[in-house]
């Protein structure tokens, strides 16, 4: 593994998230892919090996193995890991396909053409979309692995023996698991910061939303008390909600309207994605 472009990687996705996604980031690639990578493969090692049961039938350890362990839990979680770390890879592509728009506006009209994106990083507009999408997906994703994992295996645990009367077993035979208290203890760990990821996730979509709300009541509260610093354009609901939702790129205008401080300043061209 290249571990140089796995760390400007994280950069890149730390570059774009607020807080919580950093600490999301830190307890994923951290306490979970790095503790999957170094401890799963040998808490759990040959499974089918270690898998023993009280009868010399042929096939029956086979048939109750598959009972038992329809998926293996480090193939739960090396699918799981997978599916939730690939939406931040998509917000970065955002921001390099906002940034490659940008340059080629630039190239094409010239820096006094002014700009399509002022602020290509900043989450406004599609970008703003694209974040929120891919915290929603990542939670839903460990939401329902959680689900696979209690359906497959009940309360999360394993138990040291099992009873199993599957053909072509003879009788009701016991089947015993090696390391049970072991695997338990890793199972337990990676559900707990697995819940916590979703939390997190949560927390997040909560303050973009909130912070959000709160950038338009105060573009609506601004309008109001000054509202001959406004275009026109601005003043009908349609367009308003279109103005507070959107990436607006103002080009050569001479008023300059009092917006947020992360909002362009002048007026002329709009650009969502």
């Amino acid at each position: 593994m290249n571990w140089l472009a796995f760390e400007e990687l994280l950069k890149e996705v730390n570059k774009y998230s607020t807080a919580f996604g950093r600490i999301w980031l830190t307890l994923v690639f951290i306490f979970r892919v790095l503790v999957y990578l170094v401890t799963a493969e040998h808490v759990w090692g040959d499974d089918h090996k270690d898998f023993d049961c009280n009868t010399k039938q042929p096939g029956c350890t086979n048939v109750c193995f598959d009972e038992f362990f329809p998926v293996s839990h480090v193939r739960l979680w090396a699918l799981q890991l997978i599916l939730v770390t690939c939406p931040s890879l998509l917000v970065i592509m955002h921001v390099a396909y906002r940034k490659a728009r940008e340059k080629k506006y630039q190239e094409a009209v010239g820096k006094e053409g002014g700009h399509l994106y002022l602020y290509p990083e900043k989450k406004r507009g599609g970008l703003w979309w694209t974040y929120v999408c891919s915290l929603l997906f990542k939670a839903s994703v460990d939401i329902v692995f959680l689900y696979l994992f209690h359906s497959f295996y009940p309360k999360y645990t394993l138990p040291s023996m099992v009873k199993c009367h599957a053909a072509p077993c003879p009788n009701t035979v016991d089947c015993f698991i090696a390391k049970p208290s072991e695997k338990n203890i890793f199972t337990f760990f990676m559900l707990v910061t697995a819940v916590i990821c979703i939390l997190l996730n949560l927390m997040e979509v909560t303050y973009l939303v909130i912070k959000r709300c709160s950038e338009c009541l105060e573009v609506t509260k601004a309008h109001a008390v000054h509202p001959e610093h406004y275009p026109d354009w601005v003043s009908s609901p349609g367009k308003q909600k279109d103005f507070l939702s959107g990436d607006l790129i103002f080009l050569g205008s001479d008023t300059h309207p009092p917006l947020l401080p992360d909002r362009p300043r002048a007026h002329v061209k709009k650009t969502v994605l």
